[in-house]
């Protein structure tokens, strides 16, 4: 990927990544110490609209005055949106994932309505900008778990082999949405969904650049990670208030590991979503690409 298909903020930070290399190479312990620094750096930026939301619940909770003229829960709606704004406007943010993000906002604001209603979780603050027990702003935070997966797709130039067929992705992930609803009142499958999802994607393993070389892990060993550092960051947004399940009525706990289960079914649901937009790019593209 050259400068003319990278959004201009990045292309600048990778001009600069490009003159740090010679202080990199003199010597190995340099180099992993500065590929390991861009890691982190590279995987910030794709938490850009999630970590700036993360920050706004966290910060609103913890500084919000008393007698404010508006709620905070419709504040963090207004914020959101500020945020999606500048990130468009600055062109930190293309076009294709502002359209990623719309499709979690429908997919996340269906699921809070359903599992409201039957007191999974509560949202215990007053609002206006609402439909039913549901601020608006709740779409907003599955659009963060979008937004990272389609950043981080160009972010890392990530590219897979042994994908597997689209159609079994798109099954796999119909039947853990389905789930999330069905179990209210039929069996919980998601024991037979965690093992379909190993069966489908053992074989895959994507591959990223963080410095100058490509790194490559299994896809599997991805998604768990990925959903670990949302489990952690939700662990942040209930200390903030933004919901409650029952079990933080009386005050707040650190949130069950057992929901990590569904955040990284809800994971592979965000894949398959992405892909509609952004499909799979094969790793052997990339590297012809590369290479001419």
């Amino acid at each position: 990927m050259n400068d003319k298909t990278t959004l201009p903020l990045e292309a600048r930070g990778r001009r600069l990544m490009a003159r740090a290399e010679g202080w990199a190479d003199k010597g190995r312990w340099r180099g992993y110490a500065y590929e390991f620094l861009w890691f982190g750096l590279k995987q910030a930026w794709a938490c850009l609209f999630g970590g700036a939301l993360l920050a706004l619940i966290v910060g609103t909770y913890l500084f919000w005055p008393e007698n404010s003229l508006i709620s905070r829960y419709d504040f963090l709606v207004i914020g959101a949106l500020g945020i999606q704004g500048l990130m468009l406007a600055f062109k930190l943010e293309s076009w294709d994932e502002a359209k990623t993000i719309f499709l979690f906002h429908i997919a996340g604001t269906v699921m809070e309505l359903f599992k409201t209603y039957h007191g999974s979780w509560i949202y215990p603050e007053d609002s206006v900008l609402r439909i039913g027990a549901v601020p608006l702003f709740s779409g907003f935070m599955y659009a963060a778990v979008g937004s990272y997966i389609a950043r981080v797709q160009r972010v890392f130039h990530i590219g897979v082999k042994h994908y597997p067929p689209m159609w079994q992705t798109y099954l796999l992930a119909a039947a853990i949405y389905v789930n999330f609803f069905a179990h209210h009142w039929l069996p919980d499958i998601r024991v037979v969904l965690f093992i379909a999802t190993a069966l489908i994607f053992v074989r895959g393993w994507f591959w990223f650049k963080t410095d100058r070389r490509r790194r490559s892990m299994p896809l599997l060993l991805g998604y768990f990670l990925v959903a670990l550092f949302i489990w952690i960051a939700e662990n942040l947004a209930t200390f903030g208030r933004a919901w409650t399940y029952p079990d933080q009525a009386a005050g707040w706990q650190m949130v069950s590991f057992s929901k990590f289960g569904s955040w990284f079914l809800l994971m592979i649901v965000s894949v398959v979503l992405v892909s509609l937009v952004h499909k799979p790019v094969p790793e052997d593209t990339i590297r012809a690409s590369e290479d001419g």
